[in-house]
């Protein structure tokens, strides 16, 4: 809970492990784009919209697709997603993949409860662990 009260109010920083096939503009999306939560609020996943709006006509392949999606797993979805390829979301509970969803990071486990306090519109952001 220390964390909490140092933490920025107005931008929220997660610390993440980069899933290492991820490709060139994945990374880009993660660590370069303005990322905030929308507005409709969801029992599963925090959903940055603004990169598939962004990245609209770009093939997101599939490449990390993992069985289960995590609580704390950063995804990015691919074209097979259709309409939401591209879009960044934060996994809030543990889910079955439907083999469409590519995960691209972790949050660091120490700042997964933090996910709890997310409001909409939450601005946030990402920081590689090397």
């Amino acid at each position: 809970m220390k964390k909490l009260g140092t933490m920025r109010k107005d931008m929220v920083t997660f610390d993440v492990y980069l899933e290492e096939s991820t490709p060139e503009i994945e990374r880009k999306i993660l660590f370069e784009e303005k990322h905030f939560n929308r507005g409709d609020f969801s029992d599963n996943l925090i959903r940055s919209t603004q990169s598939r709006v962004k990245y609209k006509g770009h093939k997101f392949e599939l490449f990390n697709a993992p069985e289960i999606i995590k609580r704390g797993d950063i995804v990015i979805e691919s074209s097979e997603y259709g309409h939401y390829a591209g879009e960044l979301q934060i996994a809030l509970s543990d889910m079955k993949n439907s083999g469409k969803s590519n995960v691209v990071g972790h949050i660091k486990e120490d700042e997964i409860f933090i996910l709890d306090y997310i409001k909409p519109w939450q601005k946030f952001n990402f920081n590689l662990i090397k």
